[in-house]
């Protein structure tokens, strides 16, 4: 394999990469973003990937989510306290109903680059260059907004700087410790099924800990108090990924250090592309997406180039097939990797397969078929005599209404009402919520 350095991907094509008018602009930004601090620190990662070792036996449940694409117009603490909140439940949830820790990584303090489908969009006979996330340009269909502006990278990193420190106060200042279990809960779900069954379930973790505290066997310890929180995004824009990229001073080895974990989206894990490229130097856990036209073949050689030593927790293999295609399409993957003795964690997308249109124009998804993939999703892997190891999907503390179904029965006439996202859309916290449960059962089935 040829020799890597952080700007080794610049000699391969760069797939979904904005077309910058003002190069000198961003070679400029690219140098600020070189001096600043990180964002995360390689130990973490290291921490990370040690976890995700656990879930690759079997021995923990990988729990990934949050929000489609950040933006600056909805960045707000609430927003991340909220989507934090239900990330605290559904690993409740998990944690007790399945019985088996889980791994909480979450979607934010860096998602803010989209791919397309194509470079530009029409709207009323006008052609426009695609919204392609934050971090390139504005959503507003204007001809000044869309064009990539290199300013926008220094206005994502100190968002997710001020979303980490937020993210770091919540896991660790208190917010997290289990005896608040009950102000987890969010107003606008607590009568719903969905809270209801949660409230339940705080009861009795409530009462085991009142059990603790009376057999004195320290229910005050650090671990009811605290819980570790990590973060990923897909890695697209790679002049922001290359900025932020450091050597750590104990190994010597190089970290991406925009998030504790990167992945590699279905449109552009080419093997001989630039995102492969650059991510296989780097020692992050790394993710790749696998949908229905992944070839076995090469989803064997990715793991050779992205894990050549074969490295638990290194890799993980997000499958997003759509509900109607797992059956036929993860089997040969699960057989492939099986076959060739790689040690990766797999996870279920149930959320990008499953997008269609509403009759009134706005992309949705149905709860009843990101249930189904998921539940597929384990049986496949109980078939295989394999692990099925998490999920990973958009959601958001928000009341939205995005996604039609669930417990509320979210209509396609409702979708307007509150239709907030900027790119995709996402499972609300009570949708989420009838997810995790939904998962536990599956889980309690094939820990047994």
């Amino acid at each position: 394999m040829k020799t890597w350095d952080i700007a080794s991907w610049r000699n391969k094509e760069a797939l979904q990469q904005p077309n910058y008018p003002d190069m000198d602009k961003l070679n400029q930004v690219e140098n600020m973003l070189t001096d600043v601090p990180p964002l995360v620190f390689a130990g973490e990662a290291r921490q990370l990937k040690t976890a995700l070792a656990s879930v690759s036996k079997g021995e923990s449940f990988l729990l990934q989510g949050g929000d489609c694409a950040e933006s600056f117009a909805e960045f707000h603490a609430n927003n991340i306290r909220d989507t934090f909140k239900v990330m605290l439940q559904m690993a409740a949830v998990l944690t007790y109903a399945g019985k088996c820790p889980v791994v909480k990584v979450g979607r934010m303090a860096g998602q803010f680059a989209k791919p397309r489908s194509a470079d530009t969009e029409v709207i009323n006979g006008i052609e426009l260059p695609s919204y392609r996330g934050d971090i390139i340009n504005g959503i507003e269909f204007t001809k000044e907004a869309r064009i990539p502006d290199p300013e926008r990278l220094l206005q994502v990193y100190n968002q997710s700087a001020s979303t980490m420190n937020l993210l770091r106060a919540f896991s660790q200042g208190g917010f997290a410790d289990l005896h608040q279990v009950h102000r987890w809960n969010l107003d606008f779900i607590a009568n719903s099924p969905a809270g209801e069954r949660y409230e339940d379930i705080a009861a009795k973790i409530d009462d085991a800990l009142q059990f603790m505290d009376a057999c004195g066997v320290g229910s005050g310890a650090n671990q009811l108090k605290e819980t570790e929180f990590y973060t990923s995004h897909e890695a697209l824009l790679l002049p922001y990924e290359q900025s932020l990229t450091r050597q750590d001073s104990l190994t010597g080895d190089w970290y991406d250090c925009s998030a504790h974990m990167l992945w590699i989206g279905d449109r552009t894990r080419q093997l001989d592309g630039a995102h492969v490229e650059f991510l296989r130097g780097v020692k992050n856990p790394i993710g790749v997406k696998a949908g229905p036209s992944m070839n076995p073949d090469d989803l064997v050689r990715l793991a050779d180039t992205l894990n050549p030593e074969n490295e638990p927790g290194r890799l993980n293999i997000i499958v997003r097939m759509g509900a109607d295609k797992v059956a036929d399409g993860m089997p040969k993957l699960i057989q492939a990797i099986k076959k060739e003795g790689k040690n990766v964690v797999w996870s279920s997308d149930p959320m990008h397969g499953n997008t269609t249109k509403a009759s009134s124009g706005y992309k949705t998804r149905s709860v009843t078929s990101v249930l189904r993939e998921v539940e597929q999703f384990f049986q496949v892997h109980k078939s295989e005599g394999t692990y099925a190891g998490g999920v990973h999907f958009e959601m958001t503390g928000q009341n939205v209404t995005e996604c039609v179904g669930g417990a509320f029965e979210v209509t396609e006439d409702d979708l307007g009402n509150r239709y907030h996202t900027h790119c995709d859309p996402r499972l609300n916290a009570d949708q989420s919520l009838e997810l995790a449960f939904m998962i536990s059962e599956s889980l309690k089935r094939a820990r047994a």
